[in-house]
């Protein structure tokens, strides 16, 4: 299965129906950390609370996000205080998808396999779209057929050059966070993955998931196999060399 981009509408839309999206590069949107990410309970602690603002307060929050951005992801403010924007969802699965494709308007059967990890997705939503609702857009976009419950939406953030990492709840505004964190992303970004349970549920996969994933781990067996195989038999033949040098050349009797 081939995914395609459109870099002239730039973006999904959640008000859309559409199939168009674009991809960019990880390292345009994150600098690397120089630390490992963590989940502190102080970030849960600082979990933005969602208070009300007035028109004119969420006004000029749009106006002095749109004059700090460095891209064309704007903010636009709309009727009943309600407004919509941008936002950059890394996209960092780990295990295997369930994935239904078509050909020529014939379903095909579900397969799985990894997505494309360390890119960007960008969504068009507004402010009231939850953070489920994202999780469920993305998949949808991939056409994977999983249980959107297996992955959450979560936040991550820098300070001190330390990396923090908590899961956001299903019915928190990413827009919402992000107008108040401002476009840097160094104070907010967003990271799909997997639910962080400490254990693999495999009772919530499907009988033909698991044994797709099955597959996929027998092919990646027997390629780190092939490469043992190859990587040994280098070996050997390097000593043998070795060996035949020291060795030198047989005397004559």
């Amino acid at each position: 299965m081939t995914w395609t981009s459109t870099m002239s509408s730039g973006y999904s839309s959640l008000e859309e129906d559409s199939e168009e999206y674009f991809f960019t590069a990880r390292t345009s949107f994150f600098k690397k950390p120089p630390g490992k990410a963590t989940e502190g309970k102080d970030v849960e602690k600082e979990r933005e609370q969602r208070r009300e603002f007035s028109t004119e307060e969420i006004r000029q929050k749009i106006e002095a996000y749109n004059s700090m951005t460095k891209d064309l992801l704007k903010m636009t403010l709309g009727s009943n205080s309600e407004y919509t924007g941008f936002i950059k969802v890394l996209m960092d699965l780990r295990r295997p998808v369930t994935v239904r494709g078509h050909h020529k308007g014939a379903p095909v059967a579900e397969e799985a396999f990894y997505l494309p990890q360390e890119v960007n997705m960008i969504l068009h939503i507004s402010s009231n779209t939850t953070a489920r609702q994202v999780v469920v857009a993305l998949l949808g976009k991939f056409k994977v057929v999983d249980n959107p419950a297996k992955y959450a939406l979560y936040k991550r953030c820098r300070r001190d050059e330390q990396v923090y990492v908590c899961k956001l709840t299903e019915v928190e505004c990413p827009l919402y966070l992000r107008l108040l964190a401002g476009p840097d992303p160094d104070s907010l970004s967003l990271v799909l993955r997997e639910q962080q349970t400490g254990e693999v549920m495999w009772d919530a996969f499907s009988i033909p998931e698991l044994r797709n994933f099955l597959l996929i781990l027998d092919k990646e067996e027997q390629e780190q196999k092939e490469a043992l195989v190859r990587r040994y038999k280098l070996y050997r033949n390097r000593l043998e060399e070795a060996l035949r040098q020291h060795r030198g050349p047989p005397h004559r009797v």
